[in-house]
């Protein structure tokens, strides 16, 4: 009996641990059957997939699939409610965590609208996002691979362009200790050239070896910058493989992105 009582135990530990499990780079970042409600709008319908630790994942689908929603949802934003399911980050749970729990946890949510707090300069705004622990980058660092926030360090950060404006979101992010980042729409509304400047540093991003989900409406673009592809259509997985199978599948591309 002791043996079977033992053997239950281990189970539940490695139910506890395993989908997280830190070094385990398979599960470096798991979210498993994820619910999310807004009120009694149910949006994120039983969500699950991975990301290895280094990997750039792009999460597509038609306006309306979830996408953002479930990004909040891995964020622990207040909406939409997450009733069900579990989300797991090198090893710490974060489906019993509120938004400011998760961030120290290591994630970091480059939403659509960027956040960029007017009144302050762009120096201001990356000051800002290290007032608290644990800090990432150091101000000099982050401004060697953003040259040209170095050059606007001392302007107001709201009257930059839409692009400076998203190269100072992301920067903000690895201002902050993270390991996972979401982005949402980081070429919602800019030009096609400033797209192409979103794209380099998106390429540094990868470089660097920053685990990234990225949500964008232009797929393609987002196609060409990720390792793996997750595709939503009413909030629910429909499709999960290697980015470069969609890109060369004009069939999925129509079925689930019009594209």
């Amino acid at each position: 009996m002791t043996g079977g009582i033992e053997t239950a135990a281990a189970a539940e530990r490695d139910r506890v641990q395993g989908v997280g499990q830190k070094g385990d780079q398979q599960k470096f970042f798991s979210c498993r059957d994820l619910h999310a409600y807004y009120g009694e709008s149910y949006i994120v319908q039983g969500v699950s997939f991975d990301v290895h630790e280094g990997e750039i994942v792009a999460l597509l689908g038609r306006n309306g699939a979830g996408k953002t929603s479930t990004l909040r949802t891995i964020a622990r934003a207040p909406s939409p409610e997450l009733r069900r399911g579990e989300i797991w980050l090198d090893g710490t749970a974060l489906h019993p965590m509120v938004s400011h729990q998760a961030a120290r946890s290591g994630i970091s949510l480059v939403p659509e609208d960027r956040r960029i707090i007017g009144g302050l300069t762009v120096e201001e705004n990356l000051q800002l996002a290290q007032i608290a622990e644990p800090r990432g980058w150091e101000l000099e660092r982050i401004y060697e691979h953003f040259p040209r926030l170095a050059e606007r360090r001392k302007q107001e950060a709201v009257t930059m362009s839409g692009g400076e404006q998203q190269m100072l979101a992301v920067a903000r992010a690895l201002a902050r200790d993270i390991k996972l980042l979401l982005l949402d729409e980081p070429y919602e509304g800019l030009a096609p050239i400033i797209v192409q400047e979103i794209e380099r540093i998106l390429e540094q991003v990868k470089a660097l070896g920053i685990t990234t989900v990225i949500v964008e409406q232009n797929a393609i673009a987002a196609l060409h910058l990720s390792d793996r592809a997750i595709i939503l259509d009413m909030g629910q997985v429909v499709f999960e493989g290697q980015a470069n199978e969609v890109l060369e599948n004009a069939d999925i591309r129509q079925e689930y992105l019009a594209v």
